[in-house]
């Protein structure tokens, strides 16, 4: 089983109030400490849990059509080959989806909620992005309307009756695979009734970077206004609250399915798996809400599990990332993972404890940035490019918030190297060890050699593909860099990865 949310960081996990998902998981199992995606917003996230890729090689690099989110080009060229289409198809399991599959996935461009993607036994997924009212799902390819009646329509409570109803007459002589994909804890935050005056006295954690400048960063992030103003604060602190009250009800979805396996006999040889497409930031560097970053409270996702051989109450500090999700559940099933082009690795070494597994330290973060061919209304001053501007004009994302990062993590450094593909052709560094909230960029002041070698080692990872993405990282004994390959004398270079991408299908 795997369950996961939307735009929800590790920071909100270990404050949020998920008390029986913390008891039945993560104390029962393994909590990964050093969980991330390599693309922070949604559908590209999404793509690279389903097929195990990084964007540049699945394709889907925002939330628009264009982007190739639940596009014709992906129904086509990467659907096929999900993990679930294996797992159906290959290992004869029977699959349940139920909830948010892609923001597009029902446009009317690419087949409506009559395509059912391969793979899927039993398909219950919402059309278009997050709601909890008023919203349509395709049930096995038809529509199915609901309305604002919190008893029969509230989508949390919806998915959880289907998932037990799945449980309860599934065939006990297939092994069985459920993909439970909550909105929560996505806006617009709509709490069940029962919760909607939880937490009175929450608000969003002040950390060391809360509410300030983000100087010496990338142009985007300089233009926060700074201090932000009351009406922002006042409006994040109450997105914070509604976040956490939209929590309980996911917190009772894992308890009934928990339940429910335990009562089917299941519970002791099945997988559960506890993540989220991205992260989420809220008052960050003063940018309001939103993900889109490449910053840690954007990229950084819990990630627990819980099932046969793994031993309770564990932690790993290991680096783990979305695409490995893929390749973990088809090893559990018996898959050869020779047989796929999966950029990620199998957990299931570290799930079961394996000494001496040679792990990575490095991954890729990759994103293009979206914007509006226009002026944004409320910020006709920044010009055409920008979007998701708020009212006192900060904008969340641009055209030319296009960005490439190598994420290093070794037992000599805890580093990140990003590359912006704009005019600037600007870098940021951050040592995390001296700098876990990144207000410091070092790029100038780095030595100049770990720079060309992280330059070089993130144009090997913008181009790997399959097994060529798990090399030895730079700080690994097995690495190898040589000089007369770097491109500029400065080691500086960005390369528009998802642009060359899509025109090379």
């Amino acid at each position: 089983i795997l369950t996961f949310l939307a735009d929800f960081d590790l920071v909100l996990f270990f404050q949020t109030p998920l008390k029986k998902t913390n008891a039945l998981i993560a104390q029962m199992g393994i909590t990964f400490l050093n969980a991330y995606v390599p693309s922070a917003l949604c559908c590209p996230s999404r793509a690279s849990i389903l097929t195990g890729k990084y964007p540049h090689n699945h394709h889907v690099v925002n939330n628009t059509l264009e982007g190739n989110c639940s596009s014709k080009l992906w129904q086509k060229i990467q659907e096929p080959y999900t993990f679930p289409a294996l797992l159906k198809s290959m290992c004869g399991y029977q699959t349940f989806f139920a909830g948010k599959y892609l923001n597009e996935y029902g446009a009317e461009d690419a087949g409506g909620v009559g395509h059912v993607p391969p793979g899927w036994s039993f398909w219950y997924a919402l059309e278009k992005n997050s709601k909890y009212y008023n919203y349509t799902l395709s049930v096995n390819g038809k529509a199915r309307r609901h309305g604002e009646n919190y008893s029969v329509d509230y989508l949390t409570d919806v998915l959880a009756n289907m998932s037990l109803d799945f449980l309860e007459y599934k065939s006990n002589f297939e092994p069985f695979f459920m993909m439970i994909s909550t909105p929560a804890p996505h806006s617009p935050w709509t709490a069940a009734p029962q919760y909607a005056n939880s937490f009175q006295n929450v608000s969003a954690p002040r950390n060391s970077n809360f509410n300030i400048h983000g100087k010496n960063k990338h142009w985007l992030i300089r233009q926060a206004k700074t201090p932000m103003t009351n009406s922002s604060i006042q409006f994040l602190d109450d997105a914070y609250r509604k976040r956490w009250q939209t929590l309980l009800s996911v917190d009772d979805l894992i308890e009934k399915l928990v339940k429910k396996l335990e009562l089917n006999g299941e519970l002791d040889n099945t997988y559960i798996f506890y993540t989220s497409d991205n992260g989420f930031h809220t008052g960050q560097f003063s940018l309001p809400i939103d993900k889109r970053q490449l910053y840690e409270f954007d990229i950084k996702v819990p990630l627990l599990v819980r099932g046969p051989g793994i031993k309770p109450n564990q932690t790993s500090k290991l680096l783990v990332a979305n695409i490995d999700l893929g390749p973990t559940i088809l090893d559990i099933a018996g898959y050869d993972l020779n047989k796929t082009q999966m950029d990620g690795m199998s957990l299931l070494p570290l799930l079961r404890g394996d000494k001496n597994v040679t792990w990575r330290s490095d991954f890729l973060v990759e994103y293009q940035g979206e914007g509006y061919n226009g002026s944004d209304p409320t910020c006709p001053g920044l010009g055409p490019g920008v979007t998701h501007c708020f009212p006192d004009c900060v904008c969340e994302d641009s055209y030319n918030n296009t960005y490439a990062c190598v994420r290093t993590l070794s037992t000599s450094w805890d580093l990140q190297y990003c590359e912006f593909d704009d005019r600037e052709v600007f870098v940021e560094v951050y040592n995390l060890t001296a700098d876990p909230h990144q207000i410091n960029n070092i790029a100038k002041t780095i030595d100049q050699e770990i720079l060309e070698k992280m330059n070089y080692r993130l144009m090997m990872l913008q181009s790997c593909s399959g097994a060529t993405c798990r090399t030895p990282g730079v700080f690994d004994p097995g690495y190898r860099f040589d000089p007369r390959l770097m491109f500029s004398n400065h080691g500086v270079r960005a390369r528009r990865f998802s642009a060359q991408s899509l025109q090379g299908i």
